[in-house]
């Protein structure tokens, strides 16, 4: 190329110096212009083709590829390899182009491969099986030994020296290679930990306080688990600290098929008592009390007679107590919940003593998980509850507040 230059340049009458500066500048020219050239045509005529005809298609693996600009990134080969094969074209500078340009669809290469992996990653993500098995990590840990290959090939082509024998001394770099990749290959001992003990999938809502992390696992890499919490704000924790610290998976409560109602309510002890004839025929008329009071009612007077028991005395035999029929409508009335799943764990129960009362703790599984819904749920029965608490006589244990020391004053103050 450069001699037909040349002969070009001399009929026009240039000097031998001239000559050979105008010849380089043409003959560069001219590939410049034939790399650009290449490049526009596949960028502006065959990727804008292509991009109609995956529109087109129903399936949605075209779709991710181009979105991954993996076609994109392909046609950067096309510029590089003009450069390749015109190099000759320029005999002085024949062996740097072909290195450079040699190196550079290396790394185009490599990129475009980055591309391909991360289509993969997608395509794989639209299938159930990725919830619990995601290959994300797995792949990276690849693309790294990847990217490690292409640097020596690509400083071998430009040493022009075999990339075996940098190959041969990476062996001597291990301890430097394993202080430098130390965070890639804990993610990958965590990734596979991980995965083989199912212990995080893609979806499940896990607590992790250390990190500040409460809501959905939504990416799970070689270096990081990325959590989306529910204030919206997302939290990332490193891959092996999923090892190294403990977490909360709710993902147990999410496969039950109920979710856990456990609060109690306190109650003034002072208003505890024995249920009097008056309480009990009231109690009678309630619809969860009916089937409970008239047996319990037997049961008592029956054991009273068979121990002598003179029931004249309060204290002596047994009898009804407000707080063990309240505890009894509670039973009753959660059993007949139709959001209450009666093949769970179903406790009302007490819990000990102390200065706030004593506490009735409500320990029952909702059958709606939804957050909004369990948590409406779980109000609307408390709701209930503390408004029939005083149809037994009984007080809900609260601390004084402003308003109470106010009616005490008013009620201290002489007339």
């Amino acid at each position: 190329m450069i001699e037909l230059i040349k002969n070009w340049i001399e009929g026009i009458g240039i000097g031998e110096t001239g000559e050979t500066i105008l010849s380089w500048i043409v003959a560069i020219l001219i590939i410049a212009l034939s790399a650009y050239l290449s490049d526009l045509i596949l960028k502006k005529i065959l990727l804008r083709f292509l991009k109609i005809v995956v529109k087109k298609t129903k399936s949605n693996w075209d779709d991710i590829i181009l979105a991954r600009k993996l076609f994109q990134r392909i046609s950067y080969l096309a510029p590089a390899m003009v450069l390749y094969f015109f190099a000759p074209g320029i005999p002085e500078a024949t062996d740097w182009i072909q290195r450079l340009s040699l190196s550079g669809m290396i790394i185009i290469g490599a990129f475009a491969f980055n591309a391909l992996l991360n289509s993969t990653v997608d395509i794989y993500n639209t299938y159930e099986i990725s919830r619990e098995k995601p290959i994300k990590s797995y792949l990276q840990i690849f693309m790294i030994f990847i990217y490690v290959l292409v640097g020596v090939f690509v400083i071998a082509t430009l040493l022009n020296r075999s990339p075996w024998v940098l190959l041969s001394g990476i062996g001597a770099m291990t301890a430097i290679l394993l202080l430098i990749f130390k965070d890639s290959i804990l993610g990958l001992v965590a990734g596979f930990q991980l995965s083989a003990n199912r212990m995080i999938r893609l979806g499940d809502w896990i607590e992790m306080p250390k990190y500040g992390a409460d809501g959905d696992v939504i990416d799970i890499s070689l270096h990081t688990v990325k959590v989306q919490n529910w204030d919206k704000t997302i939290t990332t924790i490193p891959t092996y600290a999923l090892i190294s610290d403990s977490f909360k998976n709710w993902r147990g409560m999410e496969e039950s098929g109920g979710r856990r109602i456990k609060r109690a309510i306190y109650i003034d002890m002072s208003s505890v008592k024995f249920c009097d004839d008056d309480m009990l025929s009231r109690y009678e008329k309630i619809e969860f009390l009916k089937d409970y009071i008239a047996p319990k009612k037997k049961e008592i007077e029956e054991y009273n007679r068979s121990h002598n028991i003179d029931p004249a005395e309060p204290v002596n035999g047994r009898k009804l107590t407000n707080i063990g029929t309240f505890r009894a409508y509670v039973v009753n009335f959660l059993k007949n919940h139709p959001m209450i799943n009666d093949n769970m764990t179903f406790l009302i129960r007490h819990l000990p003593p102390s200065q706030t009362g004593l506490p009735i703790e409500i320990y029952v599984f909702s059958k709606d998980q939804e957050w909004a819904n369990y948590e409406a749920i779980q109000a609307d029965i408390f709701d209930h509850i503390l408004a029939v608490v005083s149809e037994f006589e009984l007080r809900v244990f609260q601390n004084p507040t402003g308003y109470d020391f106010r009616a005490f004053a008013e009620k201290s103050r002489p007339k």
